[in-house]
């Protein structure tokens, strides 16, 4: 994937708008698929790095109809059991395709709360359009109707008109459900309990809202601002908000329920706890998690570097170890950040890298350097402690593993030293274990998940979870879809109570 001129693809779009209007309702299916993709225009690769605006600027209208047309309204819908809130894709694209921009976003809505994020930050080519027909016929998921960028255009545009609906809300019942954590998964079930008109308050152990959201996805993917806007609707809807509350220290989880008067709780308090490749060197300054970077980053503004009280290392050359959308984020940031070069570090392929394509096309463009076939052995320090070089071997792909990708192999012997001040280890985070520590009896598994029936139920009657903590580190479609299910037996548990 190369970088496009957004001129040149705003001109494009113009063309084939101009084409397929005047015979919109005559376009057969080989019509349609002969219609290109329509590409995001983004920011220029080197303007981008110098700010944290949105590097996709969003489709038009006129690209999102042309976009729209390339749907062939197949009968097999997959895009829809491929979505993990089961969004009706098919019928809030034919609304985009004929400009009726109100009914799609409205579509959406009936069963997801989050279309700008989802639209923005969800792996669409593993979801919603894995299957999708017209991408069969080229046999590329690249080739894909593009439903992520359709249903980020539709909800920008009712946000941009000024009419987000806010959802009705039934009369009080009197119960009171507590949600503890205001990620994806917190924010859904918040939504879907209060609108049966019960009682919502949700806990969230920071100073701002949002969770991943907001701590882990940088703004130039997914800007605060929209993040916000969301959280403001369920404002409106009567939800109550209550930071710096760290339920298990501040209020234990059984006391919400025993003591303060909450019919039913839910845990979505995510996968916030930084694993580490416990190799030599991993203590030394200027070696940071990229839990903790990002972290100070985005939630503690630390790139404001004259007006943030938290401090951001200054980094040359820095290596990020992982190959997942949190290691593409960190690179990016370590960028703008100042870093003059920057390493990504992973030991398979590209082609094994579960990063989204996207990101990392925008990461190549950007400059990012990548290091295939390449792992750290140890991190070595100068005299003073601090991070001077890094140590690297080679390796090769040999069988696939449990994962099902290609297992890497150390080559022997090849080992080679490479000048870094910072290391970012992005491989991963576990369970946040505050809950399960503070909860007797709520059972975890090996890696500390919550452990839940295929009601999101705990081994505990009236607490519910969902998302990271349950799933490990996921998307915030797949925590939706939890959270969803979660609300579900909130809500009957409670009308049959």
């Amino acid at each position: 994937m190369s970088h496009l001129n957004a001129n040149v693809l705003l001109e494009e779009a113009e063309n084939l708008y101009n084409d397929i209007l005047p015979r919109i309702n005559e376009l057969k299916v080989k019509d349609r698929i002969k219609i290109p993709v329509m590409e995001m225009p983004t920011q220029e690769p080197e303007i981008r790095i110098q700010n944290l605006d949105e590097v996709a600027i969003g489709y038009t209208e006129k690209q999102a109809i042309v976009e729209a047309n390339r749907c062939i309204q197949c009968p097999t819908q997959e895009c829809v059991s491929d979505c993990p809130v089961g969004i009706n894709v098919p019928v809030f694209i034919n609304h985009i395709a004929h400009s009726n921009f109100q009914l799609a976003i409205d579509t959406i809505k009936e069963t997801s709360l989050l279309p700008s994020i989802c639209g923005r930050v969800c792996p669409q080519e593993t979801q919603c359009q894995l299957h999708c027909s017209v991408g069969k016929v080229f046999k590329s998921v690249e080739k894909s109707v593009s439903i992520g960028r359709l249903e980020r255009f539709v909800a920008d545009w009712e946000r941009k008109s000024g009419g987000v609906k806010i959802p009705t809300v039934k009369p009080a019942t009197g119960k009171k459900v507590a949600v503890v954590g205001s990620g994806p998964s917190g924010l859904v079930v918040a939504a879907d309990v209060r609108r049966e008109g019960h009682e919502v308050t949700i806990f969230e152990a920071f100073h701002k809202l949002g969770g991943v959201m907001r701590y882990g996805i940088p703004e130039f993917r997914l800007p605060n601002d929209i993040v916000d806007e969301e959280i403001e609707t369920l404002k409106k809807m009567g939800v109550e908000f209550k930071t710096n509350f760290v339920v298990g220290k501040t209020r234990s989880l059984m006391d919400l329920l025993e003591k303060d008067g909450y019919d039913a709780a839910f845990v979505g308090t995510g996968a916030g706890l930084p694993i580490f490749m416990g190799i030599e060197g991993e203590n030394l300054i200027g070696v940071f998690s990229a839990n903790e970077y990002l972290t100070r980053a985005n939630l503690m503004r630390a790139f404001e570097k004259m007006k943030a009280d938290t401090p951001m290392y200054r980094s040359k050359v820095v290596a990020v170890l992982g190959g997942g959308n949190v290691a593409m984020d960190a690179s990016r940031m370590a960028k703008r950040l100042g870093a003059e070069k920057v390493y990504v570090v992973y030991r398979r392929t590209e082609k094994e890298m579960p990063a989204r394509v996207e990101e990392v096309a925008h990461a190549k463009e950007e400059g990012i350097e990548f290091l295939f076939l390449n792992n750290a052995k140890r991190i070595l320090g100068d005299e003073t402690g601090h991070v001077q070089s890094m140590e690297l071997l080679r390796y090769e792909l040999g069988e696939p593993d449990a994962s099902g990708r290609r297992k890497p192999i150390v080559i022997e012997g090849s080992e080679y030293i490479l000048e870094v001040d910072t290391v970012i280890v992005a491989i991963g985070n576990g369970s946040n274990p505050l809950i399960s520590q503070t909860t007797k009896g709520i059972a975890v598994n090996k890696w500390g998940n919550l452990i839940v029936d295929e009601n999101q139920k705990t081994s505990i009657d009236r607490i519910y979870a969902g998302g990271d903590i349950v799933l490990g580190a996921a998307t915030v479609i797949l925590a939706m879809g939890e959270g969803r299910k979660a609300a579900k037996s909130i809500n009957q548990l409670l009308a049959n109570s």
